[in-house]
């Protein structure tokens, strides 16, 4: 079952990113220059994007009931990891089934957009965008402008407020046990916000593994390619002065996955630990 949902999580976010399309269609929104300009493409006006969300909203209804009606036949628990701690529910409770999906539906999102963050922030000082990167910026606005500290920390403060609005819910149907006090609630919140780092583990790795399979096999010239390179060369960056290389073989992205997935191993027991200690 958490593959069907983790593919039906991508199914949604390609409702979502053609949702977002739509919107970002520079023909549909740009105004007549030229007699070219005043070609439009032939789609009924009336569809102006929300057929996508309509279709997105089917899909996490339709997939609630499907966790209500099969998950109890194979007694199937559904759970979102955290990082520091997993939420478990019930699916053979309608409810909490559809709470489940769009829960679901959120966490992959917000991973989506963590990725998208971390894009940013690594190649926030290319003098050129690439196109990949263009697409970066389109999506998160104005958030991409911001300074790299503010990027840094939109993660954790967004863990933070989204755990304390989802509290209430959570205690009220008995999901997770409540809180003993405002400083509990802030001190689990802010633990849950620091695990929204490790979302940006399996990014960074398939990231360096696709720039080490490029730096020794000539993949074309893609944007695709040029974006992996460039933003593999900036996010080893902090390893650059280190003697990593040895002949004409360059371990640095070998060293810096390692590294990254050891820290975030790492960083997730002790958040785990701290979250079972809480409160303080």
């Amino acid at each position: 079952m958490e593959l069907i949902d983790f593919i039906l999580n991508l199914a949604g976010l390609l409702l979502w990113v053609g949702w977002l399309s739509v919107r970002f269609d520079p023909v549909a929104k740009s105004l007549p220059a030229t007699l070219a300009g005043t070609i439009r493409r032939a789609e009924p006006r009336g569809r102006s994007g929300w057929h996508f969300v309509a279709a997105l909203v089917g899909l996490l209804l339709f997939r609630g009931l499907l966790y209500w009606q099969i998950g109890p036949a194979i007694d199937w628990t559904p759970s979102l990891g955290l990082g520091a701690t997993a939420i478990f529910l019930r699916s053979d409770f309608l409810g909490r089934a559809l709470l489940f999906s769009v829960l679901s539906f959120a966490l992959a999102l917000a991973v989506f957009y963590l990725w998208l963050l971390f894009l940013s922030l690594v190649n926030c000082r290319a003098a050129e965008a690439t196109p990949l990167q263009r697409l970066v910026r389109l999506h998160l606005g104005r958030i991409d402008a911001w300074s790299w500290p503010l990027k840094l920390v939109l993660p954790f403060l967004l863990g933070t407020l989204v755990w304390l609005a989802l509290m209430p819910l959570l205690t009220g149907w008995k999901i997770i046990p409540p809180a003993h006090s405002l400083a509990h609630r802030l001190e689990q919140a802010g633990t849950i916000g620091l695990g929204m780092y490790l979302r940006w583990k399996f990014l960074i790795g398939g990231l360096l593994v696709l720039y080490l399979l490029g730096s020794y096999v000539f993949l074309g010239n893609h944007p695709f390619w040029n974006f992996i390179a460039v933003t593999g060369r900036n996010a080893l960056g902090p390893l650059c002065r280190l003697p990593l290389r040895v002949g004409k073989i360059d371990l640095a992205p070998v060293v810096a996955i390692a590294l990254v997935f050891l820290a975030a191993g790492l960083a997730e027991r002790g958040l785990t630990a701290l979250y079972q200690r809480l409160p303080l």
